[in-house]
């Protein structure tokens, strides 16, 4: 397989040159899956790793999840930050067996016992991706710049995405540290803000694709909670988000006539250091374990207090 200029950067890397446009990790993932690695027996595990032989994506999952964003190779129309969800009915990781079914021509998109990929972002948050909000308008990024796997293939993953854009406030960077343990239907992110290259309180937006306004929107303050619900194929999907109540300044619902732009926005601040910590995450009636829009929203208001 031909490989991107990507993977070559992130292969240099591990060779210890100054090139810093991605980082490297488990160096059997370096290189796009092979049909040998896919075929190995089935592993439970919390996973992550970068897709060079899909558009440089970043995915991730559990026993019970997975996700994916969106890399640096992916065109500038139609793609954002903003994250996917990947529906799984199995505890195994699928990442390496669905990615490598997608260079052979087998689409991820159609359920072959497994779960599959029938969720869409596109350009809107998706699953609990972030924002700059300014005058009442999202300004998100686009897609990572470079990332780092701290931590794979045990009992929780640890990751980190480099974010960096413009704002009306003027030129952002994120520092995205993503982790996800076993057992866990929520991926928690803890994030490190700079404006103009200084630490700053800047407002933040997290939200939820209603899917052009598919999905029915809920919402807990109190709890530091908002939801979605809809049904793909005749299965109920939810997701969510949920962050310390204290750090909730505000909760709306803001549907719109442009495609991948209706949310339910919880929005918050960074604190004073530009720091910002919350979970996001979904379950699938599929998955035979929150079945109901009322599971969802006990499992989401009790996260917390776990």
């Amino acid at each position: 397989m031909k490989l991107s200029s990507l993977t070559l950067t992130s292969a240099l890397l591990c060779l210890g040159t100054s090139m810093t446009l991605l980082g490297c990790s488990n160096a059997k993932h370096i290189e796009a899956v092979t049909d040998k690695d896919a075929s190995a027996q089935p592993k439970v595990m919390a996973f992550a790793r970068f897709v060079p032989e899909r558009r440089d994506d970043f995915a991730w999952e559990n026993d019970k999840v997975a996700f994916r964003v969106y890399g640096p190779a992916a065109p500038l129309k139609g793609h954002s930050s903003g994250v996917d969800a990947w529906l799984k009915k199995v505890d195994y990781s699928i990442i390496d067996k669905w990615y490598l079914g997608h260079v052979n021509g087998i689409s991820y998109h159609k359920d072959k016992g497994e779960g599959y990929d029938p969720y869409h972002t596109g350009i809107s948050r998706g699953v609990g991706g972030s924002a700059i909000w300014v005058d009442n308008k999202a300004y998100a990024a686009h897609t990572y710049k470079s990332y780092s796997v701290i931590e794979s293939g045990g009992d929780q993953l640890k990751f980190n995405l480099q974010y960096e854009w413009q704002t009306p406030l003027g030129l952002v960077n994120e520092s995205k540290t993503v982790s996800l343990a076993l057992g866990s239907q929520l991926y928690q992110v803890n994030s490190t803000f700079t404006l103009n290259g200084q630490p700053a309180k800047l407002p933040i937006a997290i939200g939820l694709a209603t899917h052009d306004e598919k999905a029915a929107v809920s919402f807990n303050k109190s709890a530091g909670r908002i939801s979605a619900w809809e049904v793909i194929d005749d299965l109920g999907l939810g997701t969510g988000v949920v962050i310390a109540p204290e750090r909730v300044s505000a909760i709306k619902h803001l549907p719109s006539d442009v495609k991948d732009e209706s949310h339910i926005w919880l929005f918050t601040e960074t604190t004073d250091y530009g720091a910002l910590a919350y979970s996001a995450g979904f379950a699938w009636q599929g998955a035979g374990e929150i079945t109901s829009i009322k599971g969802w929203h006990s499992y989401l208001d009790n996260y917390l207090a776990k």
